[in-house]
């Protein structure tokens, strides 16, 4: 029987928009059950009035912390420490920080030393030490244009993915660093070899749902279906076509 992670959710009211809420929980879905869902901010203050009006609705508790001194971050100071006692309680598989904000950089990676999951959620400009101290981090500006249709998920031509370069040594490599003796890749064990090297990796970010569909499209990389057992089902093949791999190696 497959078991599913319990996870916990803390989001930072201050650095997170009521409007994701919906996409956020059905993401956050895939990775597992939300089994606590706090939410933190000082809930006095008027800009958080969009937030009050969807807690009850999704069965988030609010989480009240008073501004005690101008210029200090009570807010994170508070998910932290819940954070760590949520941590000791040995409840979770893994934790869901919902923030731009970097100071959250060292409770995602003291929760990784204790051998949990760490997914992140913040928007673009989140700094990229809290990025990378996340097992994988999706961008809110992705479960925005999911419910939005946002033209931000319009797909990006060959060209463009061809042109970022950054994205093409990525493929490559996990491509080159997954293949057999015949330089073909099962695409599952790339995506796990890709989640490992760039915790904000996602085809979304391209304009596109599958990794498969943005492989397929920067016209780089030969493709194969080939069945599996009785042929009921199929895996997907990948390999660097032959006018590539010389510049690959």
């Amino acid at each position: 029987m497959e078991t599913t992670n319990k996870l916990a959710v803390l989001i930072d009211a201050d650095n997170a928009q009521p409007g994701i809420v919906d996409a956020l929980l059905a993401e956050i879905a895939n990775y597992g059950v939300a089994s606590v869902k706090r939410i933190y901010g000082d809930w006095t203050a008027p800009n958080l009035k969009g937030w009050k009006e969807v807690l009850l609705e999704h069965s988030i508790q609010p989480m009240q912390q008073f501004a005690y001194t101008k210029g200090k971050n009570a807010t994170d100071s508070a998910m932290i420490i819940d954070a760590m006692d949520l941590l000791y309680s040995q409840a979770f598989d893994g934790f869901c920080i919902v923030s731009s904000d970097s100071d959250f950089t060292k409770l995602a990676s003291r929760i990784r030393e204790s051998g949990l999951l760490v997914y992140g959620f913040g928007e673009k400009k989140t700094p990229s030490p809290f990025v990378a101290a996340c097992d994988k981090f999706i961008y809110t500006e992705v479960l925005r244009a999911s419910v939005s249709g946002d033209e931000d998920l319009t797909p990006k031509t060959t060209n463009e993915l061809k042109r970022d370069t950054k994205l093409v040594n990525l493929l490559r490599k996990a491509v080159d660093s997954s293949s057999d003796e015949s330089d073909w890749a099962q695409l599952g064990p790339v995506g796990s070899h890709i989640a490992n090297q760039a915790s904000n990796f996602d085809p979304r970010n391209y304009g596109f749902g599958k990794l498969g569909e943005l492989v397929k499209a920067t016209k780089l990389f030969d493709i194969e279906e080939r069945p599996i057992g009785n042929g009921r089902s199929k895996a997907v093949y990948v390999r660097i076509k032959k006018t590539q791999r010389k510049t690959n190696k």
